[in-house]
């Protein structure tokens, strides 16, 4: 009975496999290529407690390969060249029963460790399956994530939730000598935040709590019994998201005081810090933009620290841009400029380039007329001379429009005096 609930009931098939019906379910992407035992090399990525390990577990299973298992948290090189060293005794580029290297948060790997897998997952030695919470065009180097197909695994809906507790309640051998009622699973639910692994384990708090075999599960039970510290911040569960559009809501309203609070409860709670980093970059650009181009040199600057400083110091490095960014001005004209552009090009498609801005490596392209006629900036007064540099059927449509700030007011001076009234800047 030392053994967690969450682990007797990880499913061994699957048909006991719960959720992600999108992967498994009867014309799930995986579903084919388990049963074929024809399965790529695959990054799962989704939240915490959504059974990334579990159907790792049941594709090895099911296409009868051997598994291997490394954890990024304790593993480094040599652990993965004596795992590859075992795997190419076992399998090989020409069987169908290469064995599977399941390595858990494969994000937490450095360059090197990555790189080191790159030749085992190229030749066939094995197939890699790499489980995630981060997304991984950002925490998986290019080089090893072009070799894998990527599948993304959801939070679990109420449905799969309820479907796990009454799983537990009629498999689980000790459970079955309680007499369980479920009377509310609000309050249950909402805490796990769509992590069944976090689910199953407050579940087992709280039978473990009552020391009668007759238990009636309600709202009040559940919070009387769980500790408060586990609702403070959920970090893929709805607070989470709240929490983080209050920071940037907060940062666009010029607000640095909310900004820093809604950053402390981020920190408290345990973000990760380069998801708040990220963050601040992306607000850097659509919503301060060219106001104060500075606001995106700090906010990468910031990236790039608090991801070698890391917590507790980077409190201090996000404290400071934060409320840097929320004492900027705002603009969201870039934003807004690129959203007009593309929905210009998804009404109007293809338009062909204007044939004298069109590149002429070649003389056949120039005596088709590539570049003819084209003026070079540089050779005229002030750099700059009126030319055509859109499609004819788009001519003087305005996409850049600039806000109300002096950096801005300068910018359409200078391109109002070069532009007149061709452009509505």
């Amino acid at each position: 009975m030392n053994e967690p609930l969450a682990e007797r009931m990880r499913p061994k098939s699957l048909e006991d496999y719960i959720s992600q019906a999108h992967l498994v379910g009867e014309k799930g992407a995986l579903t084919h290529q388990i049963k074929q035992g024809i399965i790529p090399s695959l990054i799962l990525w989704g939240p915490p407690g959504t059974g990334k390990t579990t159907l790792a577990n049941i594709i090895a299973a099911e296409s009868k390969r051997p598994f291997y298992t490394l954890s990024a948290i304790s593993s480094g090189v040599k652990d993965i060249r004596e795992v590859i060293e075992k795997a190419k005794q076992s399998g090989g580029l020409f069987t169908a029963k290469n064995p599977i290297l399941f390595i858990d948060e494969i994000h937490r790997f450095s360059k090197s460790q990555q790189d080191s897998l790159l030749a085992a997952v190229e030749k066939g030695w094995v197939t890699l399956i790499g489980a995630t919470t981060e997304n991984p065009s950002f925490e998986v180097i290019p080089a090893l994530l072009s070799r894998c197909q990527v599948y993304i695994l959801n939070s679990f809906e109420k449905e799969d939730l309820e479907a796990l507790l009454k799983r537990a309640l009629s498999k689980d051998e000790h459970l079955k000598t309680k007499e369980v009622q479920l009377k509310e699973t609000e309050a249950l639910l909402r805490l796990s935040g769509g992590d069944g692994r976090k689910l199953l384990n407050i579940f087992e708090l709280l039978i473990n709590s009552e020391s009668k075999d007759k238990i009636t599960i309600t709202n009040d039970l559940v919070l009387q019994k769980v500790q408060k510290n586990t609702v403070l911040y959920d970090k893929t569960g709805e607070q989470h998201y709240d929490i983080i559009s209050a920071f940037i809501k907060s940062i666009r309203g010029s607000d640095p005081n909310a900004a820093v609070y809604w950053l402390a409860r981020m920190i408290e709670g345990g973000e990760d810090v380069k998801f708040i980093a990220r963050r601040l970059v992306i607000l850097a650009s659509e919503d301060i933009g060219n106001a104060n181009p500075t606001a995106l040199v700090l906010a990468n600057s910031t990236f790039e620290a608090v991801n070698t400083i890391g917590f507790p110091e980077a409190r201090i490095i996000l404290s400071q841009c934060a409320t840097y960014l929320a004492s900027s001005p705002k603009s969201n004209a870039s934003y807004m400029a690129i959203n007009l552009a593309q929905q210009k090009v998804k009404e109007t498609g293809d338009l062909s380039v204007p044939l004298h801005i069109r590149n002429a490596p070649t003389k056949l392209m120039k005596d088709l007329g590539y570049g003819k006629d084209y003026k070079y900036a540089h050779n005229h007064d002030d750099n700059f001379v009126e030319s055509e540099f859109l499609p004819d059927e788009i001519s003087g449509t305005s996409f850049f429009r600039l806000g109300n700030n002096p950096r801005e007011n300068t910018m359409r001076d200078f391109l109002k005096k070069r532009w007149k009234d061709k452009y509505e800047f």
